[in-house]
């Protein structure tokens, strides 16, 4: 499982060229589930994510999660960061099936939510564009292979 999380200003989600959803302080966190991936590593991943001290204090250092500055997350599925860079032309097939990576998409919104933590989605499995102003900017890789 990887999740690229950028600290923004604001992010929207169109859908057919309509907002679907909309943030303003927070993440934008593109989540992809791959090969082996299940509910345990997106239990992992909901606490690193809900850990995180990425956001600034009052002096502008990364000090605080994403509760404790009060912001937004807006999650969007995004199979794609689980290609097969090896060749030129990217292979997909580490990525997890789409019922199963529905279904982890699913737990990961509830395990935030649960942290009280106030999230938006995209629509799994749909075309869409992402808008996303970043904040400084700040961008965090997390890979589940890594805890």
């Amino acid at each position: 499982m990887i999740s690229l999380i950028q600290r923004v200003e604001k992010g929207r989600v169109y859908l057919a060229n309509k907002v679907l959803s909309k943030i303003g302080k927070g993440y934008v966190i593109l989540v992809g589930f791959c090969q082996g991936d299940n509910e345990e590593t997106v239990k992992k991943m909901a606490e690193k994510i809900a850990n995180l001290r990425i956001m600034a204090d009052e002096n502008g250092k990364m000090n605080l999660n994403i509760s404790q500055a009060s912001g937004e997350i807006l999650l969007v599925s995004q199979f794609t960061l689980c290609a097969d860079t090896l060749q030129r032309r990217p292979s997909f097939i580490k990525a997890l099936k789409e019922d199963e990576a529905e279904k982890l998409y699913e737990l990961l919104i509830r395990l935030l939510t649960e942290r009280n933590i106030p999230v938006k989605t995209g629509k799994f499995g749909h075309y869409m564009t992402v808008e996303i102003i970043n904040d400084e900017p700040v961008t965090i890789i997390l890979d589940s292979k890594d805890f």
